[in-house]
């Protein structure tokens, strides 16, 4: 497998939106608005499908987080990366 180097990015604002879905900003001012809702599995993400606790997200060390202590990698939100979390043989992963 060819490792692949890209550009460190971080996320400098985020807003949250009806649906899961979260627009970002980066810090080369790209913005994009992502669908979250695939990522919300699992016991950290699965609180974050209640509105009162997604609408909480907040940017802090260049990424989006919870209070509960999310959190998702910026190059994974930037780059459109599967999470290194999810082993590609699992099929209960939501991407998959």
């Amino acid at each position: 497998m060819e490792h692949v180097m890209r550009p460190l990015v971080r996320v400098c604002t985020a807003e949250p939106l009806d649906c899961y879905h979260v627009r970002l900003t980066f810090e080369d001012d790209r913005e994009t608005v992502i669908d979250l809702a695939p990522f919300l599995h699992g016991s950290v993400f699965e609180p974050l499908r209640d509105w009162d606790v997604f609408r909480q997200v907040r940017v802090a060390s260049g990424t989006i987080t919870w209070p509960n202590g999310a959190d998702l990698d910026p190059d994974v939100l930037y780059y459109g990366l599967t999470p290194a979390a999810w082993d590609s043989d699992d099929t209960s992963s939501p991407l998959l």
